[in-house]
């Protein structure tokens, strides 16, 4: 395999505060997962995702499919994400399996609410992307969904690595080093994620947290209450306009 490569942080861009939003300090920081948060992943995408992976751990490790899919799973669950895992034990450049398994065209696969930017536009504060999946994916779901100049930052699984290691959401120790790259206190910061257990990560930092509940997301389904770990529960980035945040 060829050597781990360390891509350099992303840049934080300085941007002009839009209307309605506040320019001081004290705005709120929202970091938004990708997949079926902003978009709906279960409808192409994670089929495409899931798909590829396991061909890749087949013929990479040798398995037959049903190995290939329940250590895909296996390591996903442990690890936050499959690379993670197939880094740690088996030798593998989590580079190399990200790039591998997201290597297909998204224009016609990706779904959304109606009027996400215009959404986007009118929810005050900084807006970064924090997403287990590789960069140049992010930026062209982005980019397909027309919604990249909402972000000023796509903090991507190249971007989780701590002393040599890979370490992606829930990861605490990722997410703490996220809010000292950001210069800002956890209390100012709201995560909206559709997995349960990085929202509880999120939590036990100070952040606030948002459910985006998605059915097509594993282990989330009995989620139909609101946990001690989550302050506002929706279904689509627009309910965050609505009702009071608590924050």
């Amino acid at each position: 395999m060829p050597p781990l490569r360390k891509p350099a942080l992303p840049v934080v861009v300085k941007r002009r505060a839009g209307r309605g939003e506040s320019a001081g300090r004290d705005e709120i920081v929202w970091l938004f997962d990708l997949d079926n948060t902003l978009h709906d992943c279960s409808r192409h995408i994670f089929q495409r995702i899931d798909a590829n992976m396991s061909d890749i751990m087949m013929r990479w490790l040798n398995l037959d499919r049903r190995q290939a899919d329940i250590l895909r799973l296996d390591y996903w669950k442990r690890y936050g994400a499959t690379a993670a895992g197939l880094e740690l034990h088996h030798g593998i450049a989590a580079s190399d399996f990200i790039d591998a398994a997201h290597d297909f065209e998204v224009r016609g696969l990706v779904h959304a609410e109606p009027g996400l930017s215009r959404k986007l536009a009118r929810l005050p504060g900084r807006k970064i992307i924090l997403t287990n999946a590789p960069e140049r994916y992010a930026r062209a779901v982005l980019h397909e969904l027309r919604i990249s100049h909402h972000f000023e930052m796509v903090w991507s699984i190249e971007h989780m690595r701590l002393q040599g290691r890979l370490r992606c959401k829930p990861s605490l120790a990722m997410m703490r080093q996220l809010l000292a790259r950001l210069r800002v206190s956890a209390h100012r910061v709201v995560l909206v994620d559709d997995t349960l257990a990085n929202l509880r990560s999120a939590k036990a930092l100070g952040m606030g947290t948002v459910l985006c509940h998605h059915p097509g997301t594993p282990h989330n389904a009995r989620q139909l209450g609101r946990s001690a770990y989550i302050d506002k529960r929706v279904n689509r980035v627009g309910q965050l306009l609505t009702g009071p945040l608590g924050f």
